[in-house]
């Protein structure tokens, strides 16, 4: 199906990548078709986009990306509410904030998106951890995991670089200058 977003235009959705809320998210009960949008650049940030309203999209990001001790920890009936008999039948995303100054993202932890992976139903649920924090200051932590990721792009693709030979004079001219020096 045919979406049109305001953010990304007009995209093709398979009926199988549809998130569904009961009770859609907080704030914003009234939505309850969803769908992950990934803009495919290097910042790991991903958009939960509206189904049911083109103009609404979330920055959301994987919690264990920029904190590899955060575990979602559900009650029983949270877990029934969306068909699941662990948490590691789900996705498990945090909704960001992303003022002008970049610097100061954060993500909510105390309230994460859980999705069952089989059913695309999802839910927020406001965990129980009284530690979690809604404003989490997360963008020194992701910076340095996008700094230290490293990816070995061979093994996503059959392409070979190509060698190329060059002359003198482009070896000359691609040579590190001489850094300069500070003057006193």
């Amino acid at each position: 199906m045919k979406i049109n977003t305001t953010r990304f235009g007009e995209l093709e959705v398979e009926k199988k990548d549809i998130i569904t809320f009961k009770e859609g998210l907080l704030g914003f009960e009234h939505l309850k078709r969803f769908f992950i949008v990934d803009p495919g650049d290097q910042t790991l940030i991903l958009w939960f986009q509206s189904i049911d309203d083109e103009k609404t999209a979330f920055p959301i990001i994987e919690p264990k990306i920029f904190q590899p001790d955060y575990s979602v920890k559900l009650l029983p009936a949270e877990l029934q509410s969306l068909s699941l008999d662990t948490v590691t039948e789900a996705s498990v995303y945090t909704i960001l904030t992303i003022p002008k100054a970049v610097t100061e993202m954060s993500a909510n932890l105390k309230a994460p998106i859980i999705i069952n992976n089989k059913s695309k139903e999802a839910r927020q649920i406001v965990l129980q951890d009284s530690k979690l924090e809604v404003r989490y200051s997360m963008y020194a932590e992701l910076k340095t995991y996008i700094s230290n990721f490293s990816s070995d792009d061979s093994q996503r693709t059959t392409a070979k670089p190509q060698a190329v030979e060059l002359t003198e004079a482009q070896t000359e001219t691609t040579k590190p200058s001489e850094p300069k020096r500070p003057e006193a």
